[in-house]
């Protein structure tokens, strides 16, 4: 498959010279450059800090990198970047401090690419992100049975550990954004990208041999009240339309399922014992960890985790780490998930 990428503003010197080395790596692999955005599949958006222009996507496909120049002080990269990221409206921020460019992302933190050829350390982290295949659409079906219209045992359980979850005290992204961003740029975060509050993280328990139970997207866990709205039954997945198919009630108004609705259906459809799912933005010490961190919500990231746990002696009892984000935890039940693991949870999350 080809690609197409595009460079938005007006480079200074030194980001004149990355982006020509950026541009003859990428043309080596394949891709083309145009000018129109709708057709990119990448787009590197130039800005400077104290004016950074907000890049509109109008594919959803499309995948926006701002690209800066970075401060002198690696110490203050997260600082500088994470306001970036609303501001500019980016997928992610690339700052360029000369020998390294520095990768920040909502959820995940901040990370370092460098080398003998800094384009190519760069694509070698950047691509696997921009090229997955991300399956966030819904097909709201009004199939529901009518005895699960006001839910189950397993929506009853999900309840119950949504509002464990919130006494955990665990945060909305491996470290705290609130001493990153101001009043402004938080009202943004949660109009726009939805992790105000507790709506991080997600948690499913398996309803028969191939559905399951997933709480909603951008919803506080803690009040996790409506099946149907709140927690959604998850009945297929339409792979070659790439979409979660739910069933629900004829009269409701569904919320959109969770972006990690992918990767529990192919973890649940791969490994038949297990009765539960939990993902939180935490850390275990001395678990396996997936490699690349790809974007929530893609193909590729419901593959890593679910290889990662057909890897693991018990896959029906494991926690897997999910590369600068957070985890993964498989269990007979989300009661037995958080009575195993609850207590040792840590909310800040390693970066790599």
């Amino acid at each position: 498959m080809t690609f197409a990428f595009v460079v938005a503003g007006t480079p200074s010197p030194s980001l004149a010279a990355l982006c020509d080395q950026v541009d003859a790596e990428l043309r080596d692999l394949g891709w083309s450059r145009v000018e129109a955005a709708d057709e990119a599949k990448l787009v590197f958006n130039l800005v400077d800090t104290e004016h950074p222009r907000p890049f509109r996507r109008h594919a959803r496909g499309t995948y926006a990198a701002t690209l800066y120049d970075g401060p002198v002080d690696d110490s203050t990269i997260i600082e500088t970047s994470y306001p970036l990221l609303v501001r500019s409206l980016a997928n992610i921020v690339l700052a360029h401090t000369g020998d390294a460019v520095w990768f920040t992302t909502m959820e995940r933190g901040t990370y370092r690419a460098s080398g003998a050829s800094l384009a190519s350390a760069l694509l070698d982290r950047l691509l696997p992100l921009a090229t997955a295949r991300l399956v966030i659409e819904n097909d709201f079906r009004r199939d529901l049975e009518p005895e699960l219209w006001n839910g189950d045992a397993h929506t009853a359980e999900i309840q119950m550990a949504g509002a464990r979850i919130d006494e955990l005290g665990l945060l909305p992204a491996p470290f705290p954004i609130d001493d990153l961003l101001d009043e402004r740029d938080m009202r943004h975060v949660k109009r726009l990208y939805g992790i105000g509050g507790l709506s991080y993280g997600n948690l499913s328990a398996r309803k028969d041999a191939r559905r399951f139970w997933m709480s909603a997207s951008g919803v506080d866990k803690s009040k996790l009240e409506e099946p149907g709205r709140d927690i959604l039954l998850v009945s297929d997945y339409d792979a070659d339309r790439g979409v979660i198919v739910l069933s629900v009630p004829p009269d409701s108004e569904p919320r959109r399922v969770s972006v990690d609705a992918i990767e529990h259906w192919m973890i649940y459809q791969a490994h038949p014992d297990i009765g539960a799912i939990l993902h939180v933005h935490a850390w275990l010490d001395g678990i396996p960890t997936t490699e690349f961190n790809y974007p929530c919500g893609t193909e590729e990231l419901a593959i890593s985790v679910a290889d990662a746990l057909a890897a693991e002696d018990d896959p029906a009892h494991a926690v897997i780490g999910l590369r600068n984000h957070g985890i993964t935890a498989t269990g007979a039940s989300l009661t037995e998930i958080l009575n195993r693991i609850g207590s040792s949870l840590r909310a800040t999350v390693p970066m790599a």
